[in-house]
């Protein structure tokens, strides 16, 4: 069993094992939970009553959280043409075609989003062996495959998220810092839960959202009433 440090204990003091804390309660106490002497990332643990193993049952999505992430993100778009002024004109942070794609092969990778307009997904294919395990290649599904390159840059720009439920059935996804204001976490929690009660697979039975945690990179997490967070979501 892992010993934790002292400061761990002390802070785990702060929360009650058994509790479901309303959402509010539990934003209030997450930046008195943070260890780091940066300001540390809040992650949202999220487990579903589904089995990913089943076509049916998966659960992936993106949504723009209202108050953004803390941090600023890296995108890379491959595009040519008035595509490429496009994502210039957004806000890219580079913007190519088989040049970037090279630059990529020599072993670059200074970026955290990469989106594709569609018809350069033949070249960007060849990147798939390198971006693929780094969860960085363009996909349809999150949205980063499009014409709309503007928008596309624009939002992930200002705070879009990717979620998508692992093996174990959990949705991990950042949320915030932990200098964020209670409102500011709540509000993204609750922006959150939302978008994945909308992306609900026809296949789940039973109960959907089962558990729901908060936690700091560094520090104790708390379990978070997930009535209360659906309330939340719909006001």
């Amino acid at each position: 069993m892992a010993k934790h440090s002292k400061k761990y204990v002390e802070a785990a003091k702060l929360v009650e094992p058994e509790r479901r804390y309303e959402i509010g309660e539990a934003c209030e106490l997450l930046p008195k939970l943070s260890l780091t002497k940066f300001d540390g990332t809040v992650e949202m643990h999220l487990r579903l009553g589904v089995d990913p193993r089943h076509a049916d049952q998966l659960v992936r999505g993106t949504v723009v959280l209202p108050h953004g992430t803390g941090k600023t993100t890296r995108v890379i778009v491959f595009a040519q043409g008035e595509k490429a002024q496009e994502a210039l004109r957004a806000g890219a942070d580079d913007v190519g075609g088989d040049d970037l794609v090279k630059k990529i092969d020599d072993g670059w990778f200074e970026f955290d989003v990469a989106i594709a307009t569609p018809d350069m997904m033949g070249t960007v294919g060849r990147l798939g062996k390198k971006l693929g395990p780094r969860g960085l290649m363009p996909n349809p599904k999150s949205g980063t495959v499009t014409f709309d390159i503007e928008r596309a840059v624009s939002e992930i720009k200002s705070g879009r998220v990717e979620f998508k439920v692992d093996r174990a059935g959990i949705v991990h996804v950042s949320v915030g810092r932990a200098s964020f204001t209670p409102e500011q976490l709540s509000a993204n929690v609750a922006a959150i839960v939302d978008a994945i009660q909308r992306a609900k697979p026809s296949g789940a039975k039973g109960t959907y959202m089962r558990t729901l945690t908060l936690a700091p990179t560094m520090g104790p997490g708390v379990r978070v009433d997930i009535p209360s967070a659906l309330a939340a979501a719909s006001a």
